[in-house]
Order: C-alpha cells, then structure tokens, then sequence
C-alpha cells in the first residue's frame, strides 16, 4: 500500500520519543526502504503483536527468504547455536 492511501485512513495520532541514534538508523532505514518512520514503526507493532493478516504473514515469510543470510545444514546450525552438553553424575 503506498504512503497517499495510508494516509487516508489514518485516524489516530501518538507521539514517541527516540533517543537521537535509534531514530538515525530507523530514519536511514526508512529512507533505504522508501519508507517512513511512521510506516516502520506500525509494521513494527503489526508484526509484534501479532495484527498482521495471514497474507500479510506469507508476505513476511517471503520477504525473508529472498534475505542473502548464511545458513547452514539443520546439524551445523544446531552445533552453533548449542553448546556441548554435560551429562549429570
């Protein structure tokens, strides 16, 4: 949805406080995304409170699958993440 439809249904105002370097990489962010600050942080609160719709979901799961991230087998990625364990006397 781009930014003129979302205004218009826009109805509710709230202001937050940013410390200075948590808004400078939400703004930077924003702007590599072509977005606003406004429109991260309400993706921000749909995705963590669980308000995003099931298409919205396929979406994310798609936007994350076209991320270049280092990834492993099952076996190595496990390795990496846990420890060795030790078994109780």
């Amino acid at each position: 949805m781009d930014m003129d439809t979302h205004m218009e249904t826009l109805t509710k105002k709230t202001t937050i406080l940013f410390p200075p370097d948590l808004y400078d990489r939400l703004a930077s962010l924003a702007e590599r995304r072509h977005s606003s600050v406004g429109e991260l942080v309400r993706e921000a609160c749909r995705v963590q409170y669980s308000l995003v719709s099931p298409s919205g979901r396929l979406s994310l799961v798609d936007q994350l699958g076209a991320l270049q991230l280092p990834v492993g087998t099952p076996e190595e990625m496990e390795r990496e993440s846990v420890g060795p364990v030790e078994r109780l006397p």
